[in-house]
């Protein structure tokens, strides 16, 4: 069997520099004599983006609910099942790497790419995080984590340098990474295309080889964002081994060069070359190319994959899977005398207001957007539901986009004519829902947003409707938080739908009608105001250095930590039932562990789920530390009457900060509370834990 030593044994100085370069766009260099085939990766994260070839026209494929979205699950099972649904057709496609997960961390609403992001919050996102790549790598396809690391903007994002102390690092924006690479092993880690102290992510000795490989022990490839690499000598130098794409050999001869000048030892190179080589066996170990149901039989640019392609997708499989996703995301934020749910045989008219209802926002732009197999409309869905009750009006023009899609409703539209006609629609009925949101062009790859506010046409266009009288339900489309200040209190309920794939329109209906329940919860907290936000004195940053001077108070750490009010908080999501909490209890101690545990009782009518979620709060002394922060949380469903209990393990490093001065993790001596929420300032019971002084080397033992 060959194995990446025995191929590297072979390969000559040049074919060393050429394999740590990608052969083009998507797929690294094959040395078929020596039984290396040609990997080949593929854009994601919630949906694979392949091209058909140099027509760069992207095959369909299915389109689940973005990351933001499946954050709101908060539900390793379902977000596993994602996964494997993402490695069938990876397998199908003929790919062995898709590049996702995102696991950056909201640091502020305002960026761009949020919606590729599961939280605020490194313990979720870690968690979720590492259940999807389990998922996706039962299929023998490899995750490619990504953004590595504090990628947090998009403005000047190949330039800007981010001016982090080190703790701040460890504790929230390496933090994900640190616990995915422990419990996950991903084939593969993605630098990010930002510096830290001055030296790009793709150059970065510290950030690649000392914390990465020497203190987490990860052993996978290294692999650059696209155009990361600015110095391909400096990049292998600095622990960085594929660099993508491919630079037409420009690369290479630079990294000859380099060692026949003795600036880069050749050691160094071939181990660079012995991961890549060993990605490849792992990805195609019997080195041929791998088939593909899906674009063997030729793709039409323009025309529609065949029915045996579309079964090779898993396309109905996968579609009825969205649509699980997406309902399970949908957060309920507000429902003021219960208006929802809407009773499906009722005689009550409805009008149906928004463009969204009828082209719904299901993804963001840049390279997380794809060609959906099928897309569910809200409007139809809500007709299948409630017949000819329902009446529709625009309300506001869609402008025209690239990614899919935004379509102008009927030529140029004049907004305060649509709106009239929205009015007269709402005067007419009983209950009035409205689909609003923010545009593609302000959640895309490569440029942040400027405002947490609704489009203005849309704010207008709610202020009417609540003028109108009616009860009026908002279905809120949106990767990242908005503000909601002139419309809010009119709003009798608030569903979020997030970017929820293309199962989303079924998903809204049977949420609105209450054949399925509300169980999303915000992994993001909502504030009321852009001043109120983290980093909103420094963000996005001047002359190239953005710094990150609230430390590690981020989201919800951030708005406990100055006493503000927000709009919801981060973990904040209603159900149609109510649940009781009992007390929490210390169960176990297991030397440096303990486990505690709380029941929760379902004391409603209807089926449904509750979030537990743990948090923990340090006692006094030392450095400065968040008031609270999550360790843990369970999913619990839970039928009339039903009680279960949610358990949870608590060691070492869910007690600690990060000591860099000491390099460990540290836990103090003291009193420590376990806060049980069920977000993170809606809290039901307290337990103290007294705790002895204990330390952690910061490495992957550190994974409580």
């Amino acid at each position: 069997m060959t194995t990446a030593d025995v191929v590297v044994s072979q390969l000559s100085l040049e074919q060393l520099a050429a394999m740590v370069s990608g052969a083009d766009d998507w797929r690294t260099v094959a040395i078929p004599e020596l039984g290396l085939a040609a990997a080949e990766v593929s854009d994601g994260p919630h949906g694979l983006r392949t091209e058909t070839g140099v027509d760069q026209v992207w095959i369909p494929s299915t389109a689940f609910p973005t990351a933001s979205a499946l954050g709101a699950t908060w539900d390793r099972d379902l977000i596993r099942r994602v996964g494997v649904a993402l490695g069938e057709e990876s397998r199908a496609m003929g790919i062995q790497l898709l590049l996702g997960p995102g696991i950056n961390l909201k640091r502020t609403p305002l960026c761009g790419r949020n919606f590729e992001y599961f939280s605020e919050d490194p313990v979720l996102t870690a968690e979720l995080a590492s259940a999807y790549i389990d998922g996706l790598q039962s299929q023998g396809i490899g995750a490619c984590l990504k953004h590595f690391a504090a990628n947090n903007q998009e403005t000047e994002r190949t330039e800007i340098s981010v001016e982090a102390d080190e703790r701040t690092l460890r504790e929230l924006y390496l933090e994900a990474f640190r616990r995915v690479i422990a419990t996950a092993d991903p084939w593969a880690v993605m630098c990010s295309y930002n510096r830290i102290w001055g030296t790009h992510a793709s150059q970065h000795h510290w950030l690649l080889t000392q914390v990465l490989r020497d203190e987490w022990g990860y052993d996978g490839l290294l692999v650059s964002d696209w155009d990361a690499v600015h110095d391909p000598v400096a990049a292998v130098a600095a622990g960085m081994e594929l660099e993508m794409p491919g630079t037409g050999g420009r690369s290479a001869a630079a990294i000859v060069a380099a060692v026949n000048e003795g600036r880069l030892e050749r050691a160094v190179l071939e181990r660079a070359a012995r991961r890549v080589v060993a990605f490849a066996l792992r990805a195609l170990p019997d080195g041929r190319p791998a088939p593909s149901p899906v674009r063997d039989p030729g793709i039409v640019p323009g025309q529609p994959l065949s029915a045996e392609q579309r079964a090779g997708l898993g396309e109905e499989a996968h579609h009825q899977l969205a649509r699980e996703a997406a309902t399970a995301a949908m957060t309920l934020l507000r429902n003021q005398n219960r208006v929802l749910p809407l009773a499906a045989d009722s005689t009550a008219k409805l009008a149906v207001i928004g463009g969204y209802a009828t082209v719904p926002r299901i993804q963001g732009g840049g390279s997380a957007g794809l060609e959906p197999l099928r897309v569910d409309q809200p409007l139809a869905a809500i007709t299948a539901i409630a017949g000819d009750r329902v009446s529709y009006a625009p309300g506001y023009p869609l402008a025209r986009t690239d990614f899919y899609r935004e379509f102008e409703i009927e030529g140029p539209a004049d907004a305060d004519a649509l709106r009239a006609e929205a009015v007269a629609v709402a005067e007419a009925v009983d209950v009035v829902v409205a689909f609003v949101g923010l545009p593609i062009a302000a959640e895309v790859e490569a440029a942040d947003r400027h405002s947490l506010e609704l489009p203005a046409d849309q704010v207008e266009l709610l202020k009417s409707l609540v003028a109108v009288g009616k009860p009026l339900v908002v279905v809120l489309a949106a990767g990242s938080a908005v503000t909601m200040d002139e419309w809010h209190d009119g709003a009798h309920a608030i569903l979020l739908s997030w970017l929820g794939g293309q199962g989303v329109g079924t998903a809204v209906a049977e949420v609105l009608f209450g054949r399925a329940e509300p169980s999303g919860r915000l992994g993001e907290s909502y504030p009321m105001r852009l001043a109120d936000t983290p980093g909103h004195d420094t963000f996005p940053g001047a002359d190239g250095v953005v710094h990150y001077a609230e430390g590690p108070f981020i989201g919800y750490r951030w708005y406990d930590a100055q006493h503000l009010d927000v709009r919801y908080p981060f973990g904040h999501g209603l159900s149609y039932t109510d649940f009781a909490y009992g007390e929490a209890e210390l169960v176990a101690a297991d030397g440096d562990a303990v486990e505690v545990a709380v029941s929760v009782t379902n004391t409603g009518q209807r089926r449904g789920s509750e979030i537990v979620q743990l948090y923990l709060e340090p006692p006094a002394g030392g450095p400065a530390r968040p008031p609270r922060e999550l360790r843990g949380f369970e999913k619990l469903t839970l039928e009339p009457g039903q009680t279960a209990t949610a358990r949870f393990r608590l060691g070492v490093r869910d007690f600690a900060f990060a000591d860099t001065e000491a390099q460990c993790w540290r836990q103090l001596p003291g009193r420590y509370q376990v806060v049980i929420g069920s977000s993170s300032r809606t809290l039901h019971a307290r337990l103290d834990v007294q705790r002895q002084a204990a330390s952690l080397p910061f490495g992957p033992s550190a994974v409580s």
